[in-house]
C-alpha cells in the first residue's frame, strides 16, 4: 500500500512537471468581458440556490491582466431553506487617482438562520435529537437552531498607496441593519406531517437565550450600525484572482460609536495573513495558508455582528464562523464569541490548462484543513431575576433548564477542525466556479455536524 500511494505521487508530480515543460502562453483579455451565468448551486447550510449572476470585467488594455481595471458583481438568487440573497458590487482601481474605490450593496432575507449559541463548544448542540427528527424518530428537531434574519449592508471603501504599491492604507464607511427574530413555524411547519411538526412546546435556542437573559432585550430584534473602518494591507499577490505566490495581510479596527449613529455601540480588531507558496511553477501547484483573528475591544458586542468577519476592498461581508467562506464543513456560524481565531491551509493543483473560444481556461484540485475557535467569551451567564417572572416555580423552572443546557457543554472551547476536497473551474484568472466537501473530524466532531457540500464561486483566499 505504502508502495503504491509512493508510487502515485511521484506520477502526480512528473505529470505536473509535464505540464511545467509545456508552458502555454496566456492570452492577455482587454476591453470588457462578460460572465452571465445561471445559479444553480448548493450549499450545505442553506440548501440549493437559484438564481443568476453577472460578472463584468474591464481589462483595460491588458497591461495590468489578469487584474481588472473595474469590474461589476450582480447577483439575485434564492434557497431551498428559506434564504434569499441580492448583491450588487463595484470595484474601480482609476477613477480616483492614487485610490482604489469599491462599494457594495448586500441584502439577505434568511427565514432559517443558522443559530447554536456563543462559545463553539459551551453550547451544547444536540445532534442526537437531530438526528432522530431526520430519520423520522421524533418531530423534525433542526428549527431549534433556527432564528429569523434580514440584513442590509451597505459599503465604501478606499485604498491608497503607502510605499512601493505594495504597503497600502484603507478606510471605510459601513452601514448595516439587523432585523432578527424568532422563526416563523407556520412556514416551517407548513406542508409536514403532525409527527413532523415543531412544536409551539418547544422553544428555539433564540428564545431561551433570550429567556434566560443571555441575549440581552435591548439587542435582540437587531439594530443599526454606523461603523468607520481603518487599516493597513500589505499586498505582493502576483495576482488577485488565483494568486500562486505573494503575501497578502491585513489589519483592521472598526469604530461603531454611538454618535455616528450605532444603536448598541462596539469597537472591534482583525487581523489576517495568507501566504501563496509556489511548489511547482507556472500556477500548476501552490500552497495557500490563512490566519486570522477577530478580537472584540472590552467585554461586549451585540450578539448579531459576531458572526462577520472585518472585510476591506472589493470583497464584501460574509457571516458565518463555519461554512463555505470561513471554515469549510461546520456548520454556519458555528463558531461565535468575542475574539475568535481561525486558520485555512490548502494545496491546490491546476492539473490542465487550456484556450478555449479565447479565453484562459484551467481546472484544478484542492485538499484543505480548516479550523475555528472561540478565545474569549461572549458572556453567557443567567441574569435574570425571580422577580421576571410570573412565579417562584416558574423562576426555577427556567433557570434548572439553563443549568441543564450549560452542564451538558464543555468548560471551554477546543478547536473545531475539519477535512476536505474540492474541484475549480478557473476562466482567465478571475471566473472561478468551485466544488468542495469539507468533513469535521476530531473527539467532537459531532458537535459541528456532519459535512458539508459546496457548490460556489472563487476561492476561499
Amino acid at each position: 500500500m505504502k508502495k503504491s500511494l509512493v508510487f502515485v505521487i511521484v506520477a502526480l508530480f512528473c505529470l505536473t512537471d509535464g505540464f511545467a515543460q509545456k508552458e502555454r502562453e496566456e492570452i492577455i483579455k482587454t476591453g470588457y468581458n462578460f460572465g452571465p451565468l445561471p445559479v444553480v448551486a448548493f450549499d450545505a447550510d442553506k440548501g440549493f440556490q437559484m438564481g443568476a449572476l453577472l460578472n463584468i470585467y474591464d481589462f483595460g488594455d491588458g497591461s495590468i491582466y489578469p487584474n481588472t481595471r473595474q469590474q461589476w458583481y450582480f447577483e439575485a438568487s434564492m434557497f431551498t431553506k428559506g434564504s434569499q440573497l441580492y448583491v450588487i458590487s463595484y470595484d474601480n482601481r482609476f477613477m480616483i487617482p492614487g485610490v482604489r474605490f469599491s462599494a457594495a450593496l448586500t441584502v439577505t432575507n434568511d427565514k432559517a438562520m443558522d443559530f447554536y449559541g456563543f462559545n463553539g463548544y459551551r453550547s451544547y448542540y444536540d445532534h442526537e435529537r437531530v438526528a432522530a427528527g431526520k430519520d423520522g424518530k421524533d418531530f423534525l428537531y433542526t428549527p431549534k437552531y433556527r432564528l429569523d434574519r434580514k440584513a442590509l449592508l451597505f459599503k465604501s471603501d478606499f485604498v491608497g498607496n503607502l510605499w512601493n504599491n505594495k504597503l497600502f492604507w484603507e478606510a471605510g464607511y459601513h452601514l448595516s441593519y439587523f432585523d432578527q427574530g424568532t422563526i416563523d413555524r407556520e412556514k416551517i411547519n407548513k406542508n409536514k406531517d403532525a409527527d413532523e411538526m415543531f412544536p409551539d412546546s418547544e422553544q428555539t435556542l433564540y428564545e431561551q437565550y433570550r429567556q434566560w437573559g443571555i441575549i440581552p432585550d435591548d439587542e435582540a430584534d437587531g439594530g443599526l450600525n454606523s461603523t468607520l473602518r481603518l487599516g493597513l494591507l500589505y499586498d505582493t499577490r502576483d495576482k488577485e484572482g488565483a494568486p500562486s505566490r505573494g503575501i497578502w495581510a491585513e489589519t483592521h479596527v472598526t469604530l461603531a460609536p454611538k454618535w455616528l449613529g450605532t444603536e448598541n455601540p462596539y469597537y472591534r480588531y482583525s487581523a489576517t495573513f495568507r501566504h501563496y507558496l509556489p511548489i511547482v511553477k507556472n500556477d500548476i501547484l501552490t500552497f495557500a495558508y490563512r490566519m486570522n483573528y477577530e478580537g472584540t475591544f472590552g467585554n461586549s458586542a451585540p450578539y448579531y455582528v459576531l458572526p462577520y468577519l472585518t472585510v476591506m476592498g472589493p470583497s464584501y461581508d460574509r457571516d458565518g464562523m463555519g461554512g463555505f467562506r470561513t471554515t469549510r464543513g461546520i456548520m454556519r456560524n458555528r463558531v461565535q464569541g468575542l475574539d475568535m481565531a481561525a486558520y485555512n491551509a490548502e494545496f491546490r493543483w491546476r492539473f490542465t490548462s487550456f484556450a478555449l473560444w479565447n479565453q484562459n481556461i484551467a481546472l484544478g484540485l484542492n485538499v484543505f484543513s480548516d479550523g475555528a475557535m472561540v478565545t474569549k467569551e461572549y458572556d453567557m451567564s443567567f441574569v435574570r431575576q425571580a422577580s421576571d417572572f410570573s412565579s417562584m416555580a416558574e423562576y426555577n423552572r427556567v433557570k434548572g433548564e439553563y443549568d441543564a443546557y450549560m452542564a451538558k457543554g464543555l468548560d471551554s472551547d477546543r478547536p473545531h477542525i475539519t477535512l476536505g476536497a474540492g474541484f475549480r473551474f478557473i476562466m482567465n484568472q478571475n471566473f472561478i466556479v468551485c466544488l468542495e466537501y469539507g468533513k469535521p473530524v476530531g473527539k467532537y466532531s459531532k458537535q459541528d455536524g456532519n459535512g458539508a457540500f459546496y457548490i460556489n464561486t472563487g476561492y476561499l483566499f
